[in-house]
């Protein structure tokens, strides 16, 4: 699952909710990049760098450069290395490397990107960096760029969700049952039709995959033979059903807005009388 999750390259987007939290799915992504030998970035904004890295061992922590927009963003405090335009700034300088690896880029969360700059920004950030040749024209672009972003979809509508939508490669939905979650996966190849899956799983606490099963479809169930089906309307209080004469007295009742025959003759006779009174 990982494997095709980081197969088409682009923007993987990992959409989550209050029921199912997604980083560590993201984590599970980053620690499969570090050791397919990949460069790892992230660009932390939601959490501390020592929460974030909680749970990885130290190979794959020696491999993740960890990008601190989390205490001091924008850099106010003159402490820490200055982008102009703070994380998106940021994440347009990881566009150029010297490094000719594939590159994982991790953001961590999209959400808190389009809580603080306009939707248009970040998706044309976004577009920059799939779409690398656009900005950097020169040899040291990346071979591949994998940009992981985590949004929470509960804190936007749908103009942003569906802007960011149209840019990812892989869209990953997270869902599941009480004791089960579960990823419906949209791929997005080029020159083909979409396609979908669903894959069940866990993750271990080393941020390793487990795929399992998915529940059984629950069928509905047989009625018995035996049992009789029950009146609906054996314990009403009042009566929904009519005798023979309750019928036939409903049946020759006229209605106010019926006209017999001749009703209808004494009616033309009431208007021509009225004509030669005038």
């Amino acid at each position: 699952m990982l494997e095709s999750l980081l197969a088409l390259g682009g923007l993987v987007l990992l959409r989550d909710s209050v029921e199912w939290e997604g980083r560590d799915l993201l984590k599970a992504l980053i620690k499969k990049s570090a050791l397919c030998g990949e460069q790892v970035h992230v660009l932390g904004c939601e959490v501390s760098e020592e929460e974030f890295r909680e749970g990885f061992d130290s190979s794959i922590n020696s491999r993740v450069v960890y990008h601190d927009f989390f205490r001091d963003p924008f850099n106010w405090s003159k402490t820490g290395e200055a982008f102009p335009g703070g994380p998106l700034g940021a994440l347009r300088a990881m566009c150029r490397t010297t490094d000719p690896r594939p590159s994982t880029i991790a953001l961590d969360s999209l959400s808190w990107l389009l809580l603080h700059f306009p939707c248009t920004t970040v998706c044309q950030t976004l577009h920059t960096l799939r779409n690398q040749g656009s900005c950097c024209g020169d040899s040291s672009l990346v071979q591949q760029v994998n940009v992981l972003g985590l949004l929470h979809e509960e804190l936007h509508g749908p103009g942003p969700l569906g802007a960011l939508s149209s840019l990812a490669q892989t869209e990953v939905t997270l869902g599941g049952t009480m004791i089960q979650a579960s990823a419906h996966i949209l791929y997005r190849k080029p020159r083909h039709q979409p396609t979908h899956q669903t894959q069940w799983f866990s993750i271990r606490p080393d941020f390793s995959l487990d795929l399992q099963e998915g529940p059984p479809l629950q069928s509905q169930p047989h009625p018995d033979p035996h049992t009789f089906p029950v009146d609906p309307t054996t314990h009403l209080t009042f009566n929904l059903r009519l005798s023979k004469k309750e019928r036939e007295t409903r049946d020759n009742l006229t209605l106010p807005f019926q006209f017999s025959s001749e009703n209808s003759g004494n009616q033309t006779q009431v208007l021509e009388l009225s004509r030669q009174a005038v």
